[in-house]
């Protein structure tokens, strides 16, 4: 036991005519005490400290901007190897690319083809290669106009028609159609399927 424990009395009953039972535990403490009013703290610079976090903050992200930027002007785009600085063409290269993207997009060519016995073997989803065959004086010559080109149509022809071969859709890129067309013209078109 500590001497601090001994030195305190048990609680005692007050004597006098009034209390016979004992006072409940806790009685015997002191009465509260209110605290005094004082002005709230205030801690200086606050406000000081918050702006310049701000600007601490603004400026990182405008230094993070201007190392993004001149990253992608340093990976932009670069004239190809073989051309000297005077031969290249100025302007967007993007708008140089343009023409290649529309070129394999494919487009839908109607073609006749000389004989109809063979368009009737073609099914939608076959691959054929159309053949050119012009006559000449000196000989006939045969040249290839599409390779693998897609038949997306077969259309039937219509009653009563007396036109020499059948029609046939294919799907190709838009300057094959163009060979397609030019070549018809000019010379009987063949198929072959792939």
């Amino acid at each position: 036991m500590s001497l601090a424990a001994s030195s305190v009395p048990p609680a005692q009953p007050l004597p006098g005519p009034r209390s016979p039972l004992p006072l409940p535990l806790g009685t015997d403490a002191p009465p509260t005490c209110q605290v005094p009013l004082f002005a709230p703290v205030r801690v200086r610079g606050g406000r000081f400290r918050l702006r310049r976090f701000v600007r601490q903050r603004r400026r990182a992200l405008a230094a993070a901007l201007v190392i993004t930027a001149v990253a992608l002007v340093a990976a932009g785009p670069r004239a190809p190897a073989d051309t000297r600085p005077g031969d290249r063409a100025r302007g967007h290269p993007v708008a140089d690319r343009a023409p290649e993207r529309r070129a394999v997009r494919p487009v839908s060519a109607p073609v006749r083809i000389a004989d109809a016995a063979t368009v009737r073997l073609l099914r939608p989803g076959d691959r054929v290669d159309v053949v050119a065959a012009t006559e000449s004086v000196t000989g006939g010559a045969a040249e290839v106009v599409a390779r693998g080109a897609l038949v997306t149509e077969v259309p039937e022809p219509p009653a009563g028609e007396a036109v020499g071969g059948a029609l046939v859709v294919l799907s190709v890129p838009r300057a094959t159609a163009a060979r397609l067309a030019g070549a018809s013209a000019t010379a009987r078109l063949a198929v072959t399927v792939c």
